[in-house]
């Protein structure tokens, strides 16, 4: 019996040992919890690292997919006529020649009538989509009137149909009024589908601006037009630059009406004019036709880069109304 209490005796520990037995166990039970955090950050971190690689390497994929046609026209247009057809093709002309390039001032494939018929009908096209959607969209905007809505509604119907379908009627038209193979007939052609989303477009605009300035503008004498054109057009300057931009560059690159509506090659614009001259049946110049396609694109670098700032803010200014 002696033995057994003197046991018990020895296993009855002191309120300080517990004390430093606690603290033991609470400071592993720390360790533990801060090596759990160190675990699950460093998964964090990892997942993290992981999640930006895969996005840097979608953005590459995608931004090589992007350019990777603007680097082939560029490429090609330096190589010679055989290397072009070399297969496997090279990347990179072996060989640099400018001999594309030099052709095209001397306009021996017609490069520059093109180029002049292309701008003259781009430039007029943009004039005059401008003129029409201007007012147009100003009173969609500011007269409430009966079947307005439905107004607006066929304005934007009339882009659902195919080209093919109003194209027939065009033709027949300008056949009926001897208007073939003239600047008019394209600039007419190139605004029927320019100017039903510009009208849009610029209702838009106008919709962002308050009323109170026109009113202000009435009181001081103004008419209906003379606040179009001196308060709202000026307000609206970054949404007309966007508006004259898209048109422009529709009218640039529109080859169905600029093939079916000219026969004669002295009035056929750069993408009919290209079709007809580098592609035929017995031989593909393209070398060429890349080289002369760089210079072509070089108009619409120039105006994105002079018109950038307003082309941006004028593609958001009309997104939110208020």
């Amino acid at each position: 019996m002696s033995k057994e209490l003197s046991k018990d005796h020895t296993q009855v520990q002191s309120p300080k040992d517990i004390e430093q037995r606690r603290s033991s166990l609470a400071g592993i039970a720390k360790a533990e919890r801060i090596a759990q955090r160190r675990v699950h950050a460093q998964r964090h971190r990892t997942r993290h690292n992981m999640t930006r690689i895969l996005t840097y390497v979608v953005l590459l994929v995608l931004l090589i997919y992007a350019f990777f046609p603007t680097f082939w026209l560029v490429s090609t247009s330096f190589k010679s006529q055989s290397e072009a057809f070399l297969y496997p093709p090279t990347w990179i002309p072996h060989l640099f020649t400018l001999y594309s390039y030099l052709i095209l001032p001397a306009d021996q494939q017609g490069f520059v009538r093109y180029f002049e018929n292309s701008l003259i009908v781009s430039v007029c096209t943009t004039l005059l989509t401008l003129l029409a959607a201007a007012p147009g969209g100003y009173v969609l905007s500011r007269f409430h009137f009966r079947g307005a809505r439905a107004v607006l509604m066929v304005i934007l119907a009339t882009q659902m149909f195919p080209y093919a379908v109003i194209l027939i009627s065009l033709y027949t038209l300008f056949r009926e009024l001897h208007m073939l193979n003239t600047y008019p007939a394209l600039v007419l052609a190139f605004t029927t589908f320019s100017l039903p989303f510009s009208i849009w477009m610029i209702k838009g605009f106008c919709d962002t601006l308050p009323e109170d300035l026109e009113e202000a503008g009435r009181i001081d004498g103004l008419s209906r037009m003379g606040v179009l054109v001196r308060i709202v057009l000026p307000l609206i300057v970054p949404g007309v630059i966007a508006v004259g931009f898209f048109s422009f560059l529709n009218s640039w690159n529109e080859l169905l009406y600029a093939v079916t509506l000219t026969t004669s090659p002295d009035m056929r614009t750069i993408p009919a004019g290209f079709i007809g001259t580098y592609v035929g049946e017995f031989q593909d110049r393209w070398p060429d036709m890349m080289a002369a396609s760089v210079i072509v694109a070089l108009p619409i670098v120039i105006l994105f880069t002079v018109f950038q700032r307003q082309l941006v803010s004028g593609l958001t200014a009309g997104a939110v109304k208020g």
